[in-house]
């Protein structure tokens, strides 16, 4: 990574910015990429061309993901349930970045199989503006009041015949934040 989370977060490098100024996130969680032969798909790494941060919500399985991303752009990552214990000793279960005045959270398990109160209590307790989160294999996205986001999986959709590979994007200005789903 070329630039510090500190820096980023403090307006000094990419993601901070005079008033005007937009900033385009990659989301992405559930890559499960094993050590012996999976690498990204090529669409993810198309998907991301432009972005200036990457948000991985866990499920990593291979802390290689983190370096492949970080050859787009800079990568917050946390770990997930399926992420063995070198994953789990790198990475934070929770973690967030402050984006042109918007506080983005990043956690793998939000609780949204149980349904949204678990979400709401982590977004409310942290002052989420934006909570980007993984677990259940499938694309979520709501916007109103506070932006919640599931990038879903590139790699292994559940169930593969209903839902198709997806990322999504997260744009970033001072007067809103715009997601959207990415279907691979």
């Amino acid at each position: 990574m070329n630039q510090s989370l500190a820096e980023l977060e403090t307006g000094r490098g990419r993601l901070g910015g005079s008033e005007g100024e937009k900033r385009l996130i990659g989301l992405i969680s559930d890559t499960h990429i094993s050590s012996e032969a999976d690498e990204l798909p090529q669409r993810v790494i198309d998907a991301f061309k432009d972005v200036s941060l990457i948000l991985h919500a866990g499920d990593l399985v291979y802390l290689k993901v983190v370096k492949d991303l970080e050859k787009i752009a800079p990568v917050v990552a946390v770990y997930g349930n399926m992420d063995p214990p070198e994953v789990r000793a790198r990475l934070p279960e929770m973690n967030s970045i402050r984006i042109l005045g918007w506080n983005i959270g990043v956690i793998h398990d939000a609780g949204a199989l149980w349904g949204k109160r678990e979400m709401r209590r982590i977004t409310k307790e942290n002052k989420f503006d934006v909570l980007v989160f993984g677990h259940t294999h499938r694309a979520y996205l709501e916007t109103k009041p506070t932006v919640y986001v599931n990038p879903g999986s590139p790699t292994k959709p559940v169930p593969p015949f209903i839902t198709k590979p997806s990322v999504a994007l997260l744009r970033v200005a001072q007067g809103g934040v715009e997601p959207s789903i990415v279907k691979l």
